[in-house]
């Protein structure tokens, strides 16, 4: 694996990180609204912009968001 993409999976990795942990204050709509942008954006920087990549992320983002609230 290249160092650029190694880079990019890390800082993908990271931000998505952050990104649910902050849903620790927010409802279970807004924590599933949080998750699917997060993995949104994920799932298009992995897959270089495939439209599959981006709503499985979505949907994967989605469901975490939605489990952290629990």
């Amino acid at each position: 694996m290249k160092n650029t993409q190694k880079f990019v999976l890390i800082a993908v990795g990271m931000a998505m990180s952050l990104a649910l942990s902050a849903c620790a204050g927010l409802s279970q709509g807004e924590n599933t609204a949080v998750g699917a942008g997060a993995g949104a954006i994920g799932g298009a920087v992995l897959t270089v912009g495939s439209a599959a990549g981006t709503i499985g992320g979505a949907i994967v983002g989605g469901v975490v968001g939605h489990e952290i609230s629990k």
